[in-house]
This record gives structure tokens, sequence and C-alpha cells, in this order.
């Protein structure tokens, strides 16, 4: 049995109530780093009431709005999703509708739910080798008809250079093959980001705003892809794939380059501080993005149940031992993390 083939749903973080239940402590004594998302959200405008009343309209301009703000070229299709989750569960019958069913590589480690939507829907699901970067044989390759890739992997903060996810993608495309890039954790205007190439033949870009912009909870996304592909994911998702006051907000938030530029400022510079407090704590090496750090460590669980106990929720992996911190946030938690850490067992 692999992975893949557990029935569960795969655990994520943010569980702050399974972590309550566990440790007995109150919801408001907690400081939940285990998820990566933006401590300081983009501010949030009262949203008109006419929004709520009326469904919402296809030609809103949201589209074009998501284009400009990826950096996707005029032949791309830009879908609006309810979050990138859902293009992850719509993406395989999506596949299986139009070229069958087939063999999947996905990252291992790495978001879960990738395999499990593959897998669920009757596809084989393998991991990528772990040296793809630098090797020379591509068996694995051209073995799989669908490759998923994070960019950057969630969780180890991997990057694969843009030339080589494009050699992927024509050397997949050559046999009617797909590459899927999830770009959950990349900003926009990013050099390492696929969606300016979008709109080639058998190439998918998955975009999140809910962790950047620190609104998961509002459930927004985008897939940006060719025509083909997007029409059939289009009608996979169905009317509405996102609802009127997500997408008021997302054609806001998109459109305000200033807060996202001081955002990403302040992003970069939380994320090299958070790697240097865990490493003056002992911690060692760690790999991440602007929005969390992770890190191998033979006592990652009695790491994580020392922060727990002390009201830090982090997020632990087992298969490798690591954990994965995300960004504190306020100055008066920066502090509090700082002095947990210095009181953990050596």
């Amino acid at each position: 049995m692999t992975a893949f083939d557990l029935p569960e749903s795969p655990e994520h973080g943010g569980r702050l109530q399974a972590a309550i239940q566990r440790w007995g402590i109150p919801r408001e004594q907690w400081l939940d780093l285990s998820t990566g998302i933006n401590p300081v959200p983009w501010p949030v405008p009262a949203i008109p009431p006419e929004v709520w009343q009326r469904l919402p309209e296809p030609d809103d301009g949201l589209e074009e709005i998501i284009r400009s703000w990826a950096g996707a070229p005029e032949r791309a299709s830009c879908l609006p999703v309810a979050g990138s989750q859902a293009a992850i569960m719509a993406l395989p019958a999506v596949r299986a509708r139009v070229h069958g069913l087939g063999r999947v590589a996905v990252p291992v480690p790495g978001y879960r739910e990738h395999g499990h939507a593959w897998r669920r829907a009757g596809f084989e699901v393998v991991a990528i080798p772990e040296q793809a970067i630098e090797q020379d044989d591509l068996t694995w390759l051209d073995s799989v008809d669908v490759v998923v890739w994070i960019q950057p992997n969630n969780p180890t903060g991997q990057l694969m250079p843009v030339a080589q996810l494009l050699f992927w993608r024509e050397r997949l495309q050559a046999r009617g093959g797909w590459l899927i890039v999830d770009e959950a954790f990349l900003p926009a205007y990013e050099q390492l980001s696929l969606a300016g190439e979008a709109g080639i033949h058998g190439l998918v870009v998955l975009k999140s705003m809910g962790k950047f912009f620190g609104l998961a909870g509002l459930r927004a996304g985008a897939v940006i892809t060719d025509t083909g592909i997007g029409r059939v994911l289009a009608l996979e998702l169905g009317a509405w794939p996102v609802s009127g006051p997500a997408g008021y907000l997302m054609r806001n938030m998109l459109q305000d380059r200033v807060w996202q530029i001081q955002a990403l400022s302040s992003l970069v510079d939380q994320s090299r501080r958070l790697r240097d407090v865990l490493s003056v704590a002992g911690l060692g090496v760690s790999n991440g993005t602007v929005l969390f750090r992770y890190m191998l460590h033979s006592r990652a669980i009695e790491i994580r149940d020392q922060l727990a106990q002390a009201g830090i929720l982090v997020r632990l992996f087992e298969n490798p031992l690591a954990i994965r911190f995300g960004l504190p946030g306020s100055e008066e938690n920066w502090s509090r993390l700082e002095k947990t850490l210095a009181s953990l067992d050596s």
C-alpha cells in the first residue's frame, strides 16, 4: 500500500481544534504556526449588499484581472476557482475525460492532496525521483502521462528551474501529456513562475490567493492554462465556480499592487528572520519560502510536543521527520516563539 492508497483525507496545517482537544489549551492561548499563511492579511473592505443578493456575472472582468496579476499572455485561459484545491480535485476528471486514465508523477514529500485526487480518480500515482533535476535518465518522465510539480514545493521549499519544467512539458506534450505546476506559495511577478508561458498546450498553472493575501478562508484561486484544457475544466467546475463575494474581493485585492509590493518585501524579511531565529535556537538549517520554514530534524516529534505544551502549534511531518514553521506575525508572537525555543530541552 502506498500513501496515496489511504482512504482518509490527508492532514493539513491549521487543525487548531484538534490541538485544543489533545493538549487542553484554550483556543485564545494558542499561537498557530502550522500553516504557511501571511499573518498580516490584505485589509478586507466592506462588501456591497447587492454582491450578496445577485448571482456572479460571467463577464465581470475577473479573468482579465487574473491575467494581468499573474502576467499571463492573451492566449491563456484564466479561470477563477474556489481555491487551487478546487482545481486539484477537478483536473483528474478532466484528464480522464479527454485522454483516459494513466500514470501521474507527484513530488514526495509534497502537498498530498495532489496524489490523493489522482488516485481517487483511478490513476496510478508514482513519486518524482528525488534527484530529478540532476538526472540525465528520463525514463521516469517517459513512463508517465502527467507530472505535477509544486513550485516552490510544500513543505520542502524546493524550486525547479523554469527551463527544466518547460523541458518536461515539451517532452510530455509530445505524447499528449500534461505538466501541472502548483504555484500556491509563489507570489505574482516572480521569475520562477510559469504563468508567463501559459497557453502552450499541456501546461496548467495553479495559483492560490489565500496564502499570500492571508485570506485562506476566502477560498480563492485561479487556473491558467491553454484554451482546450480551460474549456473542459470550466465545464467540469460548472456555473459560478467562485461566489459573488469571493469574486468581488478577488477583483479588488489583485489590483492592489501597492499592498502586494509592501507585503512581499515584509514577507521576505520575516522569512529570513525566522530562518535566523531557528538557527540561533540550535535547530539547524531550514529551507522554505517567504511564508514558511521547513527543517529536517531527528527530534521533530519531541520538538513539536514541547512547543504544543507551550501553546505553539507547528506542522509535523513524519516521512521524513521534519517540522514546518509559519510566520509569527506580531512582535509579541515573535518574542513568544523565541523564548519558547530557548527553553526547549536539548
